[in-house]
């Protein structure tokens, strides 16, 4: 994150006071204010938990199988086009 980017956003949290001491004892090691330092922390672990979303790599074989499985038709779902075909919910009272 930039630190020149404006923080106009608030974020609260509800903690132990174990949790809050070992928060503090943590940002003073790293001369960090707990805010600097939870705000990078939760950035950082953020990161790690979306980084297999955002984008993965794929060898030329694997490319290959990629875009055919995207280029090809869509697979029959008989079930799934049973249930486009019944009324919905909302739809039991609507004359057909």
């Amino acid at each position: 994150m930039s630190s020149r980017a404006t923080r106009s956003e608030k974020l609260d949290l509800r903690l132990t006071p174990d949790a809050k001491m070992a928060l503090q004892t943590a940002a003073a090691a790293s001369n960090r204010s707990v805010s600097e330092f939870v705000l990078e922390s939760a950035l950082a672990r953020a990161d790690e938990a979306l980084a297999d979303r955002r984008s993965f790599g794929l060898n030329a074989a694997q490319w290959r199988e990629f875009m055919a499985a995207l280029d090809a038709p869509p697979r029959p779902l008989p079930r799934l086009e049973r249930l486009f075909k019944e009324p919905g919910f909302f739809d039991a009272g609507t004359p057909q």
